[in-house]
């Protein structure tokens, strides 16, 4: 089990503002999965890992993948307060599920940095 966010790298966010947008997608991604998936994320630590989507177009298609997949996923839009426009694609969370499924839809995905 794992969940990864993909994060539109596109916006070169601050840091402080890409930890904040990776937290809200890690916990609308969880609140979108089933408890059992829930339970067993939780028992092997909750890992996480945060990847780097190149721009808006390759967030959706990553999500496009996930739903088609049937894992669960939650696109994040920016409310516009601080760095970015309001409706801003700024990351997508997928999961928790198994590895091995996430891996098929962002396997090719490089860390963030």
């Amino acid at each position: 089990m794992k969940q990864v966010i993909v994060v539109n790298e596109a916006l070169n966010l601050p840091r402080g503002k890409l930890a904040a947008q990776v937290a809200h997608a890690s916990v609308a991604s969880l609140a979108s999965s089933d408890s059992v998936q829930q339970k067993e994320w939780f028992e092997v630590g909750m890992p996480k890992i945060v990847l780097a989507g190149e721009n808006e177009d390759e967030i959706i298609k990553i999500y496009d993948l996930a739903v088609a997949a049937k894992l669960p996923a939650y696109v994040i839009k920016d409310a516009g307060r601080t760095v970015v426009a309001s409706g801003t694609i700024t990351c997508v969370g997928i999961g928790p599920a198994k590895k091995e499924d996430i891996d098929k839809v962002t396997g090719q995905l490089k860390l963030v940095k």
